[in-house]
């Protein structure tokens, strides 16, 4: 159990009947193989994704299709809301290539995605990297936080004029930000969590998009957002929210990079880091043109089991963030414990494509063993698909991963994206995307 940040296991042990041994969760790694069973343990009442609504049993791969399409119904009335179709009039536009980027290892790509047909109307502004000398390489496409120019300081990166929002916080200093604006300044300020240069040397294309080109995320910000293209999704308890707007954003960007001959458009996986991770498991989801997912510390909402009670719950997520999911959603307020569905249901729309879910062990309110579990649960329908899906039973110690086709480490450290959970993507993404 996870309580005030401090793993405690319970054992009776034979030399002092009925003690308490509390170990921290920063020293998780040294948990006894017996420690972390008892944390592996699925909730009883875990819904299974292998039953179709009526309780029968789904029996064969032939029938999955048929609760797939149950599940998708269900997620988006419930909890991610309805998304528009791909837009009749989207068009693109490359205003920037350079083959000879950072130092003649890439080529550099920035195009509008113009979703209205024309510069006017609401746009993503996509770049792209893509390794020189590797023919049509597979693309790791993401969301960024703080906007393009923030992921490495190449100078030749468009400063986004979208809104940033300039409140610190641990992961980059927005000092460079003026009246709510990027600046110069801004350049590679979040360079860290996007190791480029490893990433294009593995042979792998990037792609990201600022997430505010689609939504402010922020309270009242309806008219600001995609979201406002689209009055008539916003009626209803299944209205269009953020998350899934950046899933939609996601699946836009897919249809640019299915465009570019210079990549491989049936081989690009998609990536996110928090509330984007979020995004990028609903975009796998939904969009079954995306060849794998890597969840990075998406927590509630994204990996993380409702039915594990530690970590953020359904209250706390719609009452911070109450644009994220649809309206439906916060009829569940409070029972988490009780809902009639959970995310390991969420992760079954991606079998059996490839998928990584990652956690840090001091990132409480992601829950690492709540993530584990999903990740877990979700293994026997890769199995009923032909694939392997988790290789273990057990959550693993810390910064030991585990490569399947499902796939989960939990590293050292707190919330965030490091060298250590890329080096991890690469290996995956080695063995079951190119």
């Amino acid at each position: 159990m996870v309580r005030g940040g401090c793993f405690l296991w319970k054992q009776r042990m034979k030399w002092l009947p009925g003690a308490m041994l509390c170990v921290t969760l920063t020293c998780a790694a040294a948990l006894p193989l017996s420690a972390r069973r008892q944390e592996s343990k699925l909730p009883a009442d875990l819904p299974n994704p292998l039953r179709f609504a009526n309780g029968k049993p789904v029996k064969s791969a032939r029938q999955w299709p048929r609760r797939r399409a149950q599940l998708l119904r269900l997620f988006t009335r419930q909890m991610y809301g309805r998304m528009p179709p791909r837009p009749p009039h989207e068009q693109f536009e490359v205003y920037s290539r350079d083959p000879h980027a950072l130092g003649g290892l890439a080529t550099r790509t920035q195009a509008f995605i113009l979703l209205n047909g024309h510069r006017n109307g609401s746009r993503i502004d996509l770049l792209l990297y893509t390794p020189n000398g590797v023919k049509r390489p597979p693309v790791i496409l993401g969301m960024n936080f703080w906007g393009n120019e923030t992921i490495n300081a190449d100078p030749g990166i468009r400063i986004s004029k979208r809104w940033i929002g300039a409140h610190s916080n641990p992961w980059v200093n927005l000092s460079c930000v003026r009246n709510h604006r990027a600046t110069a300044a801004c350049r590679g300020i979040n360079a860290s969590q996007w190791p480029v240069k490893m990433i294009l040397r593995n042979g792998y294309a990037l792609a990201t998009f600022y997430r505010r080109d689609l939504d402010r995320d922020r309270k009242h910000e309806y008219a600001k957002s995609i979201r406002s293209d689209y009055p008539g999704l916003h009626k209803g308890g299944d209205d269009f929210a953020t998350i899934g707007a950046w899933a939609w954003g996601m699946s836009r960007a897919l249809d640019f990079l299915q465009n570019d001959p210079a990549v491989n458009g049936r081989r690009v996986v998609a990536f996110g880091w928090s509330r984007l991770g979020k995004a990028a498991i609903w975009a796998g989801a939904t969009d079954q043109r995306f060849a794998a997912v890597i969840s990075n510390e998406s927590g509630a909402g994204g990996a993380k089991l409702f039915h594990y009670p530690h970590g953020q719950t359904i209250a706390s997520l719609n009452t911070e963030f109450p644009y994220w999911f649809c309206r439906n959603f916060h009829r569940y307020n409070g029972d988490d414990a009780h809902l009639p569905f959970d995310q390991n249901e969420v992760l079954a729309l991606i079998a059996p494509r490839p998928l990584y879910v990652a956690s840090a062990i001091d990132d409480h309110v992601s829950s690492p063993v709540g993530e584990f579990l999903a990740a877990r649960a979700v293994t026997p329908v890769y199995r009923l698909l032909g694939k392997t899906g988790l290789p273990t039973t057990v959550w693993p110690p810390v910064n030991h991963p585990v490569i399947g086709r499902v796939s989960y480490h939990v590293r050292s450290g707190g919330h965030g994206v490091t060298d250590f959970d890329w080096e991890q993507y690469m290996r995956f993404c080695n063995r079951y995307v190119k």
